[in-house]
């Protein structure tokens, strides 16, 4: 197949990697029509994943419509931010879409899945997800992911895309969950980061992912997700990498802000995307429109939008009634 990637960061690039490596041919757009032509070039995307040789016969095509006109399939590995707005521009697709975006739409409570189906008729929405640093994938270190879609038959056919040795993918049909749990698990670890720069201990960082796991399973419970789908790879896995690896972006932000950083000095210091920062304004957006408890959320909220201090954040949460474990 020719599969069309929409983003040329880290991730869209890993994964053009294996589709390659599986026989596909591969379209690559980017926003950057410079930065695109660079990789297309020096066949490397220096700027996200330098030292990995790309191959010679991907296509990098600028223009998001054509690259969409001349494929069969599409990946969507966009921010979340510009998620509606590429999707809107991709409204005649009809096929597969892959969405491997970890955010929640403010103003809907939507998840990407949900912008396509709203903005693309002809769409086929599948979720990707799960514990996959970018820069291992390109590697090929041994990892495993979660295909999600509304029907088995789609999530199986992505499945084949991607599939390898060294990439096991998993199928569900609990696309809201896995969804939610890729974008929540992004709002843990930013508080696991702030922990880290607070110089806690690893008994800290164990109870935050615990109870962050519980919570993320509640609010997802809540927009109809299945509860076992958060102790899968899109949950517990996620959620693991993304607290304790030095690669995730998250919790190195969360580890700046424990430092005493401010969020829009650290945002404007680096070209990485942190999709917990909007994330979390959506989660506890949405927490709160639902009624559901979510006092993680709610203090690294506090902390990133109010300018709580972060040891007030973590003493708050500690002072919270006592309860029984759910």
């Amino acid at each position: 197949m020719t599969i069309g990637i929409i983003g040329a960061g880290s991730w869209g690039t890993a994964l053009g990697l294996l589709l390659h490596q599986n026989g596909h041919s591969v379209i690559l757009w980017g926003h950057d029509s410079a930065q695109l032509g660079a990789m297309a070039t020096r066949r490397e995307n220096t700027r996200h994943l330098p030292g990995v040789q790309l191959p010679d016969s991907w296509r990098f095509e600028p223009d998001l419509i054509q690259a969409a006109a001349n494929s069969e399939g599409l990946i969507l590995a966009i921010p979340s931010r510009a998620f509606r707005e590429t999707a809107s521009r991709l409204h005649s697709f009809q096929g597969i879409i892959v969405s491997v975006t970890k955010g929640i739409e403010y103003s809907t409570g939507l998840t990407m899945s949900g912008v396509l189906e709203t903005t693309i008729p002809g769409a086929l929405p599948v979720a990707l997800s799960g514990p996959s640093l970018a820069q291992e994938v390109a590697k090929g270190v041994p990892t495993a992911v979660v295909a999600a879609s509304r029907t088995e038959a789609d999530a199986k056919r992505v499945q084949t895309w991607f599939h390898r040795p060294t990439f096991r993918v998993y199928t569900t049909t609990d696309i809201i969950g896995v969804e939610l749990g890729g974008a929540l698990k992004n709002v843990i670890a930013i508080a696991a980061g702030v922990c880290d720069g607070l110089e806690f201990g690893d008994n800290a960082k164990a109870a935050l992912i615990t109870r962050g796991k519980a919570e993320m399973r509640r609010l997802g419970m809540a927009c109809g997700a299945r509860g076992e789908t958060f102790s899968g790879l899109s949950g517990l896995g996620d959620l693991t990498v993304t607290c304790f690896s030095k690669l995730s972006r998250n919790r190195n932000f969360g580890e700046r802000i424990g430092r005493g950083e401010k969020p829009g000095a650290c945002l404007a210091s680096t070209i990485t995307v942190v999709e917990g920062y909007p994330t979390v304004r959506s989660a506890h957006h949405l927490a709160s429109r639902l009624g559901v408890q979510a006092p993680i959320t709610a203090e690294v909220y506090a902390m990133l939008y109010e300018g709580k201090n972060p040891r007030q954040a973590v003493a708050d949460l500690l002072s919270r009634d006592i309860k029984a474990e759910d």
